[in-house]
């Protein structure tokens, strides 16, 4: 097994629509996008595994119809999977994750993801176990780690994230393989460095973004910050 560090992938800031107008989401997304963003991140909630409902495939659908071609990334917080991973894929996702508590049969779920031509990725919640990954490193092209407790967008970000980005930072090193390593929660211009500095490479962010005035700056400061963070 290699042990070649395979960290400080090119950086990726995914804005999340949750946070976005829904009115003109539209021109939310395009303008996030000319200001920097990399990404577009969705957050879909089903009301079941999470206390809360957002939105579902013909949003994506939607917005590839409107002519956005940057890669969607879909966390699905959701329970079960299997059903909604074919509809994503169908309306245009390029990024698929969801929970392993949340499937019956995690390794099938991600192979269904990967049928469906998209990119494979695991979820894990502050406080859930990281033994899957034992098995299933191998088999995904990224690990989302959450900061916050999933449910709700705008929440604080947990300081024990770190501990856990640390952990499987030394496993994607470990493995000597170019899996992504994303974080969700929490993240802003004041705390991205240090979040940055335990490993993650790709990095969500929802009200920091779409609740400021000027998109650019809160972007530019924000991988400036990353740069800094990995020194």
């Amino acid at each position: 097994m290699s042990t070649q560090p395979t960290r400080f992938q090119e950086t990726v800031i995914a804005p999340s629509i949750l946070s976005a107008n829904f009115a003109r989401l539209g021109e939310e997304v395009d303008n996030v996008l000319a200001a920097g963003a990399d990404w577009v991140h969705f957050d879909v909630m089903d009301n079941h595994y999470v206390p809360n409902l957002t939105i579902g495939p013909l949003v994506c659908e939607a917005l590839r119809k409107h002519g956005v071609t940057a890669p969607i990334d879909v966390h699905l917080m959701v329970e079960p999977v299997d059903g909604l991973i074919p509809m994503f894929a169908d309306a245009g996702a390029s990024h698929i994750s969801f929970h392993p508590e949340a499937s019956k049969h995690v390794h099938r779920s991600v192979q269904l993801i990967k049928s469906k031509g998209c990119q494979a990725g695991l979820v894990f919640n502050p406080a859930s176990s990281l033994d899957v990954l034992d098995t299933m490193l191998d088999e995904i092209d990224y690990v989302l780690l959450m900061s916050v407790n999933p449910g709700f967008g705008g929440q604080s970000f947990i300081p024990s994230a770190l501990k856990q980005l640390r952990k499987v930072r030394a496993m994607i090193d470990a493995s000597g393989r170019p899996i992504r390593l994303e974080i969700d929660g929490g993240v802003k211009p004041d705390n991205i460095g240090e979040i940055a500095k335990a490993g993650a490479d790709t990095f969500v962010a929802g009200s920091a973004i779409f609740g400021k005035p000027d998109y650019a700056a809160v972007i530019a400061q924000m991988k400036q910050a990353v740069s800094a963070g990995r020194g």
